[in-house]
């Protein structure tokens, strides 16, 4: 019976050893204060990115319609960079959009109070037309 309390005793001290603190500073707690943004609101940018892409001619002879999801970062500047098409429909569409997406200007992301870069997937409706 003492030597399973003293073992008891012992791993007790151990975890308490090894246990992070408050004070750590690897373990930093995170607060996303602002995620990234359009200005305008969600809506009016799948509603301009709708209305304002320039379509190739042939996608536009076609019709073509649907959705492209994109993966990009908005950096601190609110300027877009690393743009990836996820999921596309047609190659000249998908390039069209990652274009113009490309041009647009986002409120950054911000955490504990600072400014910083954040990849956003969105997916962005179509209508060559």
């Amino acid at each position: 019976m003492k030597k399973l309390n003293l073992l008891l005793v012992f791993f007790g001290l151990a975890a308490g050893t090894f246990a992070q603190t408050k004070d750590d500073p690897q373990n930093i707690k995170v607060s996303n204060t602002r995620d990234p943004e359009y200005p305008k609101g969600e809506q009016a940018l799948y509603q301009e990115v709708l209305m304002n892409v320039k379509y190739p001619p042939e996608s536009i002879q076609r019709y073509v319609e649907g959705t492209v999801e994109l993966s990009f970062d908005v950096k601190t500047d609110s300027s877009v960079a690393n743009i990836i098409v996820l999921k596309g429909i047609d190659s000249g569409v998908d390039d069209a959009v990652k274009k113009y997406v490309g041009k647009l200007k986002f409120i950054p992301a911000m955490q504990n109070g600072v400014l910083v870069k954040m990849n956003v997937d969105m997916v962005f409706p179509v209508k060559a037309h």
